[in-house]
């Protein structure tokens, strides 16, 4: 649960053809995101063609899918970032992306990449997969006394 004082993120939405909903569709949603990032679909919020709701490690951390027309449209780089702990967790959740890509090819990546600020090293790099929004994982090192 968020702290008094430090409000956070908890979930983002995000619209879809229904037909991208139905049960292919969701499975092929949650096959990708269960495999790369350990996201788990909330079974009691599916609804066939209308909603589909995964679970982001926390039960209040989510993606919520929701069929509208038109559906949400974006900019290929449009996308949500996510933060790790590791650059070695970084690593792995970008080779499950490529493992997954080798045998789909619907999913987009952009590699990893590493950025020098003033006190801080990050890394980062881009997965897309059926979604409107890609995900950003990044990794802040933080420089001693930025």
């Amino acid at each position: 649960m968020p702290k008094p004082g430090q409000p956070r993120f908890n979930h983002v939405a995000m619209s879809l053809p229904a037909d991208l909903l139905d049960e292919q569709g969701r499975k092929d949603i949650v096959g990708f995101y269960s495999e790369v990032f350990g996201w788990q679909e909330l079974p009691t919020e599916t609804v066939d063609r209308k909603k589909l709701v995964m679970s982001a490690y926390t039960f209040d951390q989510f993606v919520f899918l929701i069929a509208d027309e038109p559906p949400m449209t974006t900019r290929p780089l449009d996308h949500f970032g996510m933060g790790v702990a590791t650059v070695d967790e970084l690593d792995e959740f970008l080779d499950r992306a490529k493992r997954y890509q080798e045998k789909d090819d619907r999913v987009r990546i952009i590699d990893k990449q590493t950025e020098t600020f003033p006190g801080l090293v990050l890394t980062s790099f881009y997965v897309g997969y059926l979604l409107p929004l890609m995900v950003e994982v990044q990794h802040y090192a933080w420089e001693r006394g930025a």
